[in-house]
């Protein structure tokens, strides 16, 4: 859930739901990190999970990416965990240890990766143990339905939410960006992307990916 940083900071706050296992939402996190810097926002984490969201489809997906979306229940649990036993701060810090191994080091999503994750931001070592236990499901969950309700069914992973002028909640999924825009280019990708989000009845950009995440 949302905590309260931002009300004594005076700073913008953004709801960022992410799920450490997708390289585009770790694109995203990066560009909005460097957002922190340009404008006056602070960032809130918050996990959801691909893992839920295709839970019921599953049937429908190449079996490459079912076998992704099993190893992903892992490292949401164990961001969960972190959370609900050592609070709101260590997300973020933990998030960016995890994406670090998982995509730049190319580690990949394995528990020594996740471990060794957990020992760079000073956690205990045994909240690995939480990917295969169910304990937190039911936050996880409800951290998941919290973003995935703002943006609807049919997109993925990150959802980005933030006050609008009035009072009202802006809400989406992306921007799909890589390399990460940094500086000015990181300010400009913010300030376009509000201006369109913040348009009743808009809904899609688009175009295709001619290449993958460029991690820097």
């Amino acid at each position: 859930m949302p905590d309260n940083s931002t009300a004594t900071t005076g700073k913008t706050p953004v709801d960022f739901w992410f799920d450490p296992l997708c390289p585009w939402a770790w694109m995203t996190s990066r560009w909005m990190l460097e957002v922190e810097k340009v404008r006056d926002v602070e960032v809130r984490w918050h996990v959801m999970s691909l893992s839920v969201l295709n839970e019921d489809r599953l049937d429908e997906l190449p079996e490459e990416y079912r076998e992704l979306l099993e190893k992903g229940w892992g490292p949401v649990r164990v961001v969960v965990a972190a959370q609900q036993k050592h609070g709101d701060d260590v997300v973020g810090p933990l998030y960016t240890a995890l994406g670090t191994r998982f995509h730049n080091q190319g580690e990949g999503a394995t528990r020594e990766a996740v471990v060794a994750a957990l020992q760079d931001v000073g956690l205990p070592a045994e909240l690995a143990d939480f990917a295969d236990s169910d304990v937190y499901d039911a936050e996880l969950r409800a951290s998941h339905k919290e973003g995935i309700d703002k943006v609807g069914q049919d997109v993925g992973t990150p959802v980005i939410a933030v006050p609008g002028a009035d009072g009202e909640q802006i809400a989406f999924f992306g921007p799909v960006v890589t390399p990460a825009p940094k500086g000015e280019d990181a300010a400009k990708l913010w300030d376009g992307t509000l201006l369109v989000a913040s348009i009743p009845g808009f809904y899609e950009i688009k175009r295709t990916r001619t290449q993958g995440p460029i991690f820097d």
